[in-house]
């Protein structure tokens, strides 16, 4: 019995410690948010007209078009092997425009530097399904909260990257690519040791630690988040304070580490009782109950179990398991698919841009802005999952009408910047953070509600397909085209624009663009209606039986 005591405790302990290595990754991971603080050095080393910089950042997002290939992997490759791939295709995608960009080698063709800014692109793609299926599969209880906190982390990445380049290197982009380059290298080879798939929890005691940690998790990151946004509003960013200043984020980032402690203690705490209650426990039927407990909740059990009375499958219903192409032929799925272009295509088409928005504007740091869009997209995904899941169990709110606010939101942000009001862009930061925060955290269970779960990876890659087309429509063609029409040709090919005009018409369409998801995500609304009425009842159901057991 003390051996089984022992192993149990270096189970729990073990999970809780890929766990905590998962986080790390992710605070490293959002590279891809941060082409604006080295656009402009690419810009001027390789003479490049905006066009040309647009379809720099669009071959960045490209490389997430390839996700696809790890999604298919994780089925056939172990964790380990997963996050390898991703950290040296990352240290080689940067590394190369680190030796461009600090002159150790002159500037590649064009089209090359496109290939290593996809390879960099991609290498985030290995990363996160690495550990998001692994953590996952640890947690399935707590699937919800494993989400949420992974990609709250992701949101702050960027800003944890651009702050501390900013604090230690006074924002050179030379130091910065190396940042992007040797960081998650290093922090993945960390991972690689300790992330790897533990079995689940398997009593109702564990369930209950489960959820006291993730708030622990909840609140750490909330800790940094806040910590950034005020080294971000002070302004003292050089000297004495700036160490420290990165001294103490690194500490808070390290601190969850108490967390595997903590569990390895109490689990060797644990009576006797505790252990053999879990073996009598078998799994193998843990495991299934959880999954059919899932399911039923969030797939409508009932309409799947009357789909299984059916000899010969008919075509699904909105709430049962359908496949790519059952999906792709609903109405639902391209008002969903362009409802979410509408809204992460523009946002990401200010994020790649923000550097040359920031110059055009009369600022010469733009990197407060990259950090306050990362942070508040951090808060947009934080609250809209946990705000969006208390109305669907509290008066079956259907989760698109979240989208049409933060579309709404959004278009009001973009007039801003149009009319370019005083600290206009402060504010655009952090509505465009919200909102395109609120969108990746939405459309997430979203989908998995609407199209089922059983084909539910491949689904979200297809959804996910409008970042990089987004990014392509909307920074690559229309921020590209109009911003040339404005700026001013300079000697050695490149060109610069100075003013508000050099964006306003960007920001009108880009308003209008985010109007018409606004009414997209309300007709979604509408034609959802039902199955969210049943999510709610089914959920309504479980408390009920819950609270009698």
């Amino acid at each position: 019995m003390g051996f089984l005591r022992s192993s149990s405790s270096y189970s729990s302990a073990l999970k809780w410690l890929g766990f905590v290595t998962a986080v790390w990754v992710q605070s490293i991971s959002g590279n891809n948010y941060t082409f604006s603080n080295y656009s402009s050095a690419l810009k001027s080393l390789m003479n490049l007209n905006q066009l040309q910089l647009n379809n720099l950042s669009v071959a960045k997002d490209v490389g997430k078009a390839f996700g696809i290939l790890a999604g298919l992997a994780s089925d056939r490759l172990s964790t380990p092997v997963i996050l390898l791939i991703g950290c040296f295709e990352g240290l080689l995608g940067y590394g190369v425009q680190w030796l461009v960009v600090s002159r150790t080698i002159t500037p590649l063709p064009y089209w090359q530097m496109c290939v290593f800014l996809c390879m960099g692109g991609n290498s985030t793609t290995w990363m996160n399904t690495a550990v998001l299926v692994t953590c996952i599969r640890n947690f399935r209880r707590n699937r919800g909260p494993v989400s949420g906190i992974l990609k709250g982390y992701v949101g702050l990445s960027t800003a944890i990257f651009t702050d501390l380049c900013t604090a230690l290197f006074s924002n050179y982009p030379a130091s910065f690519l190396v940042l992007l380059a040797v960081v998650p290298f290093a922090v993945c080879l960390t991972a690689v040791f300790f992330l790897r798939e533990i079995p689940p929890a398997s009593s109702a005691d564990e369930d209950s630690e489960e959820t006291r940690y993730f708030a622990v998790f909840n609140i750490v990151a909330v800790v940094v988040a806040v910590y950034l946004q005020s080294y971000d509003l002070i302004g003292i960013k050089t000297g004495v304070f700036s160490v420290a200043f990165a001294s103490i984020l690194l500490f808070l980032l390290f601190s969850p580490i108490a967390v595997p402690f903590h569990a390895f203690i109490r689990s060797l705490n644990r009576g006797e009782q505790d252990v053999e209650g879990q073996i009598q426990e078998p799994l193998l039927s843990s495991e299934i109950a959880e999954e059919k407990e899932v399911i039923a909740v969030e797939a409508a059990a009932a309409a799947v179990e009357e789909e299984n009375l059916v000899g010969e499958r008919k075509r699904p219903v909105l709430g049962e398991d359908h496949t790519i192409m059952e999906a792709m032929l609903t109405v639902d799925f391209w008002v969903l698919f362009v409802s979410f272009l509408c809204g992460v295509g523009t946002g990401l088409a200010v994020m790649n841009n923000m550097g040359q928005i920031g110059l055009a504007l009369g600022y010469t740091d733009v990197s407060i802005f990259v950090s306050m869009t990362s942070i508040w997209g951090f808060f947009g995904r934080i609250l809209s999952g946990t705000l969006s899941e208390h109305f669907l169990k509290k008066a079956g709110t259907p989760r698109p009408l979240w989208n049409a606010a933060s579309q709404i939101l959004m278009a009001v942000g973009y007039l801003l910047m149009a009319l370019a009001v005083p600290n206009s862009l402060y504010i655009g930061s952090m509505v465009v953070g919200v909102c395109y925060g609120v969108r990746l955290a939405i459309t997430v269970p979203t989908a998995s509600e609407l199209f089922g779960l059983k084909y539910y990876g491949l689904i979200y890659n297809i959804l996910v397909l409008n970042l990089p087309l987004g990014s392509f429509l909307f920074s690559g063609l229309l921020a590209g085209f109009l911003y040339d029409a404005e700026a001013t040709p300079t000697p050695g090919g490149g060109n610069t624009c100075v003013g508000a005009h050099c964006y306003r018409l960007i920001f009108l369409v880009m308003a209008l663009a985010s109007v018409i998801g606004v009414g997209l995500d309300i007709l979604l609304a509408y034609r959802t209606k039902e199955i969210y009425a049943k999510i709610h009842a089914s959920k309504q159901v479980k408390k009920a039986s819950s609270n009698l057991s």
